[in-house]
């Protein structure tokens, strides 16, 4: 029985559907002005592993997520480089979708763009000021009046008091109060033409917290199952998605037995880099792109499965080659084997230890320790059996987009950025040292496989007179 710790009611709760054995999720997806980074990354990985594992439950998903390709710093960026900024937006969207499919993730089933949701942007925001909950200041903006709705600070757990004795935002743009937020921003003279559309408001753009309520309402409904994030979206963004979808539908006063606008939150946590947080400013700033350059694919994602999806996880190079020399353990249990597809029975006893490690709110790394305790089984197992286990292993850990490869041409991929032997030097180096001990030349033999492991190339003698080779 799948439970997901609820970010709105602080606890772990058991996951009920509201139409059974279908599944509604809405993940917030990336401001398209630049390349995305590895926070990027964890949140695309966390939320691939999260619909695979209800999918490989037997249920039907629908996944969506979103794409901001309007806002401050889009346009602001467009500017700066002196273009349009659908051609901006396009071409980060392109390289977004470029290193989402070199991790090897799903494509969302619906990824909706910002600006081809104007009017339902508009149609919500029309209902919270006939609900008394919104307001136009004179200089155009349209603002949400947060004292107007009691409930507010239910998914942060802060009390208006609390957020307005923190609040060190002067009263600006016609805002009747700090903590008010912007639903329309009325369009500047000096903004380009193509960052305006036309509302019963005047001219202007949606502010961001609306664009999420209004795709996600549009695309699951009013009342849906799961939304994720990260956990920097908790508040506000997240915080003011409730008010707004909730105010637009209920009004001031949500009644206790009116549907919530989201059954179950999910935030993943933050990545520091060195024990620090991730910023530009502190210049530890990476792109997915530049990571993948480096190291594989798998590996990155390894080592985001590696923690709890809500932990923070600290990132730096030893930790991504400590992620590679686990999946070199794994695949190094695999190619003792011969590789087939077989499908493992879900009451088989490794199934069942697996699946209650994802069922205990996704617990990717208990699922992980399941893996690396098979692969042991593996090692010691014979004949028949190593075969069976093998299979299991692959098995569990495709449920985790993990071990599908080939495992020779894993071991033998290295870190890309290590340099060293080529595949065809390292066999050169191989035919040299079979002619070698053919010649009884046991020395030249015995210094070739020194030469090579110090360059991180392990030989390993099969019978046969064989000789295969991996990466360390």
């Amino acid at each position: 029985m799948l439970q997901i710790y609820n970010t709105l009611s602080r606890s772990k709760q058991v996951f009920k559907p509201i139409v059974p054995g279908k599944v509604k999720i809405y993940v917030c997806g990336m401001t398209v002005y630049d390349f995305c980074h590895i926070g990027h990354a964890r949140v695309m990985i966390v939320f691939d592993m999260v619909v695979r594992w209800l999918r490989a439950s037997g249920y039907e998903v629908l996944y969506v997520r979103n794409i901001t390709d309007i806002d401050d710093k889009i346009i602001q960026r467009a500017i700066e480089n002196g273009e349009p900024i659908a051609a901006l937006t396009n071409r980060f969207i392109a390289a977004m979708h470029a290193d989402s499919d070199e991790l090897g993730l799903m494509h969302p089933d619906q990824e909706p763009r910002a600006t081809d949701y104007i009017e339902q942007m508009q149609g919500m925001i029309g209902k919270l000021i006939e609900n008394e909950l919104a307001y136009q200041a004179d200089e155009g903006d349209v603002n949400f009046a947060v004292r107007l709705l009691p409930r507010y600070g239910q998914l942060s757990g802060k009390s208006l008091d609390e957020l307005n004795a923190g609040e060190r935002v002067a009263i600006v743009g016609g805002k009747r109060d700090p903590l008010d937020f912007v639903l329309w921003k009325s369009a500047k003279p000096e903004e380009p033409a193509d960052t305006r559309w036309a509302s019963p408001w005047g001219e202007g753009r949606p502010g961001w917290h609306i664009e999420c309520s209004a795709m996600s309402c549009d695309l699951l409904g009013d009342h849906f199952d799961i939304h994720g994030g990260g956990a920097d979206l908790q508040f506000p963004h997240h915080e003011n998605e409730i008010a707004q979808s909730e105010g637009a539908l209920y009004g001031k006063d949500r009644k206790e037995n009116d549907a919530p606008f989201v059954n179950y939150w999910m935030h993943n946590g933050h990545i520091r880099v060195n024990e620090e947080k991730m910023s530009k400013s502190l210049g530890n700033f990476f792109l997915i792109r530049d990571v993948l350059k480096s190291f594989d694919p798998e590996v990155l994602r390894f080592f985001m499965l590696k923690a709890h999806y809500r932990s923070p996880i600290n990132y730096s190079d030893t930790q991504l080659e400590e992620a590679r020399a686990g999946l070199l353990r794994l695949y190094t249990a695999l190619a003792q084997t011969p590789g087939e597809d077989q499908d493992l029975d879900p009451h088989h006893p490794w199934a069942k230890r697996f699946a209650d490690a994802m069922n205990d709110d996704f617990n990717t790394p208990e699922a992980i320790a399941v893996l690396f305790d098979l692969a042991s089984e593996v090692n010691r197992a014979q004949g028949q059996e190593k075969q069976v286990l093998a299979n299991a292993l692959r098995s569990l850990g495709g449920q985790l987009n993990f071990l599908q490869r080939d495992p020779t041409t894993f071991l033998q991929s290295g870190t890309k950025a290590a340099g060293g032997l080529s595949a065809a030097q390292i066999e050169e180096k191989i035919a040299e040292r079979v002619a070698a001990k053919q010649a009884k030349d046991f020395a030249k033999s015995d210094l070739i496989r020194k030469t090579l492991l110090e360059q991180g190339i392990v030989l390993e003698d099969k019978p046969g007179g064989l000789t295969e080779w991996r990466r360390a």
